[in-house]
């Protein structure tokens, strides 16, 4: 048995992933700790329901919530923002909360295998590997390539690929959440192909749910992710609404801002706002029913981010589990699971919202087309993207981490 840590950078409900390489790490016989961080109260209860069913621990590193902690860490980070935007002077506090206080972590449970997720544990894998310890990476986000361009202007992209690089080149643990983006990491950095492990989800203890239907609505549309913003194709879902002729229900779930809020509603059709709904984000275990009870998933990724076009994010993937029929961009990503199952909705040609617009109403307009697509949704789910078939990969390159 090994003791192997997994660092987060945030709430552990935030992680889906990480929480999943736990538990397959866990069952595999090791003794596993995540640590990540606490800002939030709602959050932290989920955090703790979560741990209270897991095989594994989980502990933050530095609570957020009170107390001086956070008033020196954000200091640190404000710091460090002006000392760049004035001199492009670089520090690891650019990237989070905490980075040094994980590192501290990180060598205080001297564990066997440190795996590392977040951008600030991008440095902590490098400076654990100086030491001649076991890291692993998790590339389910490039970050290096994951910013929108006006982001990238405030930020040390260099630094992040260097960290990048180093991680690909020496873990014998490194992981991705598609094909096409384990190619391009190995060719970028000339480094082995990170495993593909997918961003699935598991079968077994599924929760058994009976998805509520309104009869009054019509057919629903669905689309998530923790936080409602800017950069994730929702513009293009108001622009797109202005042309689509039947008159569907459209749930947003996320955390949002009530600014972002108002404007995005500002730019859909007048007569659609009450059909509408932006809600909050709900803890894990009731995920999967909330998305059942939609009709249509919407996957629409921003190909013109390269990290974002090459991944395949939980939503699409929650959308089989719930048997949603999916419409997606034709992102390189997204054009995987498409070419493997191209019967669980509508590949969009281009990311328009005329293009996106006539997927909606070719969908809703075919009662037979859109069962259809929902049905072979969920059994792509049940035979081919879930956790049962991914997990085995994970472990397999733990051992070989380990062994190494």
């Amino acid at each position: 048995m090994a003791r192997i840590l997994i660092l987060i950078g945030a709430h552990l409900c935030m992680a889906p992933r990480p929480q999943k390489e736990a538990r397959a790490l866990a069952d595999a016989g090791h003794d596993v700790t995540v640590r990540g961080f606490a800002f939030d109260e709602e959050f932290a209860r989920r955090d703790r329901a979560i741990v209270d069913a897991a095989s594994w621990r989980y502990e933050p590193i530095a609570d957020l919530r009170s107390g001086l902690t956070p008033i020196r860490l954000r200091a640190r980070r404000r710091i460090a923002g002006t000392l760049y935007r004035a001199a492009h002077c670089a520090s690891v506090d650019l990237f989070g909360y905490g980075a040094r206080e994980m590192l501290a972590a990180a060598r205080k449970e001297n564990a066997d295998l440190t795996i590392v997720h977040s951008e600030a544990g991008l440095w902590v894998g490098t400076r654990l590997l100086a030491e001649g310890r076991r890291v692993g990476v998790d590339f389910e986000d490039w970050f290096s390539e994951d910013l929108l361009p006006r982001d990238r202007r405030d930020r040390p992209v260099g630094l992040l690929r260097e960290w990048e690089q180093q991680l690909a080149c020496a873990c014998r643990y490194a992981l991705a959440p598609s094909l096409a983006m384990s190619n391009a990491i190995a060719a970028s950095f000339d480094a082995p192909p990170p495993a593909v492990v997918r961003n699935v989800f598991p079968r077994e203890g599924e929760p058994d749910f009976e998805p509520e239907r309104r009869a009054d609505h019509g057919v629903s549309l669905h689309w998530y992710s923790q936080t409602i913003g800017p950069g994730r194709g929702l513009e293009m879902l108001m622009q797109a609404l202005h042309r689509v002729a039947a008159p569907v229900r459209v749930v947003l779930r996320g955390r949002c801002s009530e600014s972002y809020r108002n404007a995005l509603l500002a730019e859909a059709p007048e007569q659609a706002r009450g059909r509408i709904l932006v809600e909050g984000s709900v803890p894990p275990d009731q995920l999967a029913a909330s998305i059942a009870r939609h009709d249509i998933g919407l996957a629409l990724e921003d190909s013109s981010v390269r990290s974002r076009d090459l991944t395949i994010t939980n939503k699409l993937f929650e959308y089989l589990r719930g048997g949603l029929a999916v419409i997606a961009t034709p992102t390189t990503g997204q054009r995987e699971v498409f070419a493997e199952r191209p019967g669980i909705g509508v590949l969009l040609e281009s990311s328009t919202p005329d293009a996106l617009a006539a997927a909606i109403d070719s969908l809703v307009a075919d009662a037979a087309r859109l069962a259809a697509c929902r049905s072979a949704a969920r059994l792509a789910f049940e035979e081919q993207f879930n956790w049962e078939r991914e997990r085995g990969i994970l472990v397999e390159r733990a051992e070989a981490a380990l062994a190494s």
